[in-house]
């Protein structure tokens, strides 16, 4: 900032200085050739040219400097973005045959979407394509989700039920839904880090186990025992009706 300051400033006095000694020539014939009155109309002149060219040369001008206004941030893609990557190791050397079509991106994403809410949905697409039924989408940063993964952080037992039926791979926060205590429990005597588990999205197990409502109150119970935590209201999460 200095150095550009000095080299301002030299440029200033410089651009000053030729300025001045032609116009002081031009005052001087002017001097001869007109009135006292020109002569100080044409000092004047000089000046006001003198002082715009200080100006703009000035560094502490509030003008000199000044950052281009910010653009507006990027739009969103609409369509998934795959991250960059390049192999910085030896590949590994099974070599995938592809001898089949993979299941079409679009039809396993809808089918996750409507498993989280739309049994009638879930079972059409099901029925369409099996090979759906443990299909996995990452909807970003490696969050991935299943059809089963998604009813179950839904609290939806009967689209939860319809797809154990069909040979879903049942887990941990799908067996805390459902209230099956005794399985959570074998899960956390198995590895009892999985208290801390997350799910699709994020969700814990004692999320789970709170959206399965009365059906997995026990189980909620069982891990709050295990690791007491702040239990937040579930927007949707519909409350059981008054008793008369």
């Amino acid at each position: 900032m200095q150095n550009e300051e000095l080299y301002m400033s030299a440029n200033s006095n410089l651009v000053v200085e030729s300025i001045s000694s032609e116009a002081l020539t031009e005052m001087d014939s002017e001097v001869h050739h007109s009135t006292r009155r020109n002569f100080f109309a044409k000092s004047a002149g000089v000046a006001g040219i003198l002082s715009g060219v200080a100006l703009s040369l000035r560094t502490d001008h509030p003008l000199f400097g000044q950052e281009p206004a910010p653009t507006a941030p990027p739009t969103p893609p609409s369509t998934p973005v795959e991250a960059p990557f390049e192999r910085d190791y030896e590949p590994p050397k099974f070599k995938p045959a592809w001898k089949k079509e993979q299941i079409n991106r679009i039809l396993a994403q809808d089918f996750i979407i409507f498993a989280h809410s739309d049994l009638d949905m879930t079972r059409k697409l099901l029925d369409r394509e099996p090979g759906l039924i443990n299909a996995s989408i990452d909807w970003g940063a490696g969050d991935w989700e299943t059809a089963l993964g998604g009813a179950s952080h839904m609290g939806r037992h009967d689209i939860v039920e319809f797809l154990l039926s069909r040979s879903a791979r049942i887990d941990i926060f799908c067996a805390a839904m459902q209230g099956l205590t005794d399985v959570v429990r074998s899960f956390l005597t198995l590895q009892p880090n999985l208290i801390d588990a997350k799910g699709p999205h994020g969700f814990s197990l004692h999320f789970h186990a709170q959206v399965g409502g009365e059906k997995s109150q026990g189980t909620l119970d069982y891990l709050q025992s295990v690791k007491t935590i702040e239990l937040k209201p579930v927007p949707f999460l519909k409350k059981p009706a008054a008793k008369e």
